[in-house]
């Protein structure tokens, strides 16, 4: 990986879904760029080699149990965080799940696992992230860093999402309404969008006829690149981002035109 353009030296960040996909790229990309990283998940089994591989590059890392559907392991997490590194400075609300079906035949139990999961997560995440910072003083600091995980599907319809693009889409003006709710408390809260991507969530479908034919019908007939986020994500993780606060970013290769 190439050295970082944004210092995160002296940051902890705390990221959850970081077992596979997004997460543990994120999680990398932060480590590298000086951040302590607290990465989270259900599968914690996974986690330990991520942080072994972080470790053996210099970094520091701390795995911890995550399901954030459950708020009382969401404050399990960030009282874990502090009692070894310190309180989490930028929190990366990156964990979701996709349950694919037409809305007319998806299960209603499926559905509420993806608003679960994809919102509510979301929401108990970034709340108890800015409760910590506000009281660790982010009002004086302005170091308070919040980034949602997004997807270019809000501002998209096609077959089959209909629930994992309505709740990204929810996401997004969530990020708008906390970054409203603490901008005087030196936390800032943005949305980065990311394309489609081949990760463990949907990378399956990409080898697919109809997953070829998706890819075929975009303007540069390609999947996003992982690494196409990482400027973006260090950005808004950096001081480099002090005065930008509420926005959100899309970030496909053009998948959305």
């Amino acid at each position: 990986m190439e050295t970082p353009r944004y210092s995160l030296a002296g940051r902890i960040a705390l990221i959850t879904g970081a077992s596979s996909g997004l997460g543990a790229h994120f999680a990398r990309l932060y480590a590298s760029a000086g951040a302590a990283v607290v990465i989270g998940a259900r599968r914690v089994d996974r986690l330990s080699g991520l942080v072994a591989e972080i470790e053996a590059s210099g970094g520091r890392a701390l795995a911890v149990a995550l399901d954030v559907t459950d708020e009382a392991s969401i404050i399990a997490a960030f009282d874990a965080a502090e009692a070894q590194l310190g309180t989490p400075d930028v929190v990366v609300a990156n964990a979701g799940i996709v349950e694919a079906g037409r809305s007319v035949e998806l299960p209603a139990d499926a559905m509420r696992r993806v608003v679960d999961t994809n919102f509510n997560g979301v929401y108990l995440t970034a709340r108890e992230g800015a409760r910590r910072m506000i009281a660790a003083g982010s009002k004086e600091s302005e170091k308070g860093r919040i980034i949602l995980t997004g997807s270019i599907t809000a501002q998209m319809t096609a077959q089959g999402d209909s629930a994992y693009a309505a709740t990204k889409l929810a996401v997004q003006h969530l990020g708008r309404q906390f970054a409203r709710e603490w901008a005087r408390l030196g936390i800032n809260v943005n949305v980065i969008q990311p394309g489609y991507i081949r990760t463990e969530i949907d990378g399956e479908w990409f080898d697919t006829d109809g997953g070829k034919a998706q890819i075929a019908g975009w303007p540069r007939k390609r999947l996003t690149e992982i690494e196409a986020l990482d400027d973006m994500m260090l950005f808004f993780a950096s001081d480099a981002s002090r005065q930008v606060t509420g926005t959100f970013i899309s970030v496909d290769d053009g998948q959305s035109l």
